[in-house]
């Protein structure tokens, strides 16, 4: 075959694809126009072709289309409530997103708003026809399609743990999940991880919001050596102060103890400031008052380091029978080195480094590795630092 004849055969098997190329746009042009509304076929029909699509674009170095295409298809079913459908779709978009390293913009952060927004609705127009165990199914998808997009913002973006727009949405699906767990353990992890969102989104308010809705703490709870877990409201709220202050943010730290003792905390304050230190009352030192007083301390100079290692030591009981307590243990490890120059073990430093890594996205509820905290803990014990 001749230079020439083989240039043209190249020449026509471009056209060709070219041209199936046009047609597959087209008839995803097609689908998505259509007013009436779209049955599971034709949705998945959509589905395949806008990947097919995607991939090419990708494959062609039109990352900024392909991006696009993935968008807008996503929202066209999304806003025609085929949620399954377009889960996979969003899965694919923020996978494009991190693979292009497409940079994160206000564009962008808008456009998954809008997403999460035409999600939300779709849900809820849903919530009639759509089986219980389908929903928590499909809720299960977008928190994880959430965590995936704070991930790529953390690493593309300008904000070190993900854009606060994208980690309060995250924190919201996180806790509305939450109501629809059964299982206990589920539950606490998705309550933590909501309130440690938000934490990183800068709402106290919102986390006071939640706070509010749950139960006071009972007798039990509130006894000297109690064997149950502290109330559930008092546990989150240690929780968000302790990861407040390992990011170096008092000012939202204040704002949400003085909110928590203004909207939900019904005892008198003064009274459990007296009991804190009083072992003869019988009560267990409260978390707000462990709250208040870690804040005051880490507003001081790094003279007062031996001030918080007594209140860690006061409230250790407190702080073990929090859900997950290795999570806590490396939020006080954290604080112990940024305020007061506590030098944990350099095992645990690593560890502690890579847990608040975790926050771009990760879920923290599960925390790290058990066994290794529990030898980092003993390590840390031995040193005096607990």
């Amino acid at each position: 075959m001749s230079a020439a004849a083989a240039r043209r055969r190249k020449q026509l098997a471009a056209r060709a694809s070219a041209e199936n190329q046009d047609l597959v746009a087209q008839q995803l042009e097609k689908i998505l126009a259509q007013e009436a509304d779209m049955d599971e076929a034709t949705a998945y029909e959509a589905l395949q072709l806008a990947q097919s699509q995607v991939r090419k674009k990708v494959n062609r170095a039109e990352f900024a289309s392909a991006c696009d295409l993935a968008y807008s298809t996503s929202l066209n079913l999304l806003k025609k409530n085929r949620v399954s459908v377009a889960s996979q779709l969003l899965a694919l978009l923020v996978q494009v997103l991190r693979e292009t390293h497409t940079e994160e913009t206000e564009t962008w952060i808008a456009r998954l708003v809008e997403l999460q927004e035409a999600h939300s609705q779709a849900m809820e127009a849903s919530s009639g026809s759509m089986p219980d165990q389908e929903a928590n199914r499909l809720h299960r998808l977008q928190c994880d399609w959430l965590r995936a997009c704070a991930s790529w913002s953390s690493d593309l973006g300008t904000v070190k743990y993900g854009h606060n727009q994208l980690q309060q949405m995250l924190g919201e699906q996180c806790w509305k999940l939450s109501l629809m767990e059964t299982d206990e353990e589920e539950v606490m992890d998705l309550k933590c991880d909501a309130v440690q969102h938000m934490v990183c989104a800068e709402q106290p308010n919102m986390i006071v919001a939640w706070l509010e809705t749950l139960p006071a703490p009972t007798d039990e709870e509130t006894a000297q050596g109690h064997t149950c877990p502290p109330a559930l409201r008092d546990a989150l709220l240690t929780r968000a102060l302790l990861l407040c202050c390992a990011l170096e943010n008092l000012r939202d730290a204040n704002i949400l103890i003085k909110a928590f003792i203004e909207k939900v905390e019904n005892r008198d304050v003064k009274e459990l400031s007296a009991s804190y230190t009083n072992k003869e009352d019988g009560k267990a030192p409260s978390h707000v008052i462990f709250g208040s007083m870690l804040l005051r301390v880490c507003e001081k100079d790094s003279r007062t380091g031996p001030l918080f290692s007594w209140l860690l030591r006061s409230f250790k009981r407190e702080l073990d029978r929090l859900h997950k307590p290795q999570v806590a243990l490396g939020y006080t490890t954290k604080i112990g080195k940024s305020y007061f120059n506590i030098q944990p073990p350099p095992s645990m430093l690593n560890m502690v480094e890579n847990m608040m890594g975790m926050m771009g996205g990760g879920g923290m509820g599960g925390g790290m590795n058990p066994a290794m905290m529990q030898a980092a803990m003993a390590q840390m014990q031995q040193g005096g630092m607990m």
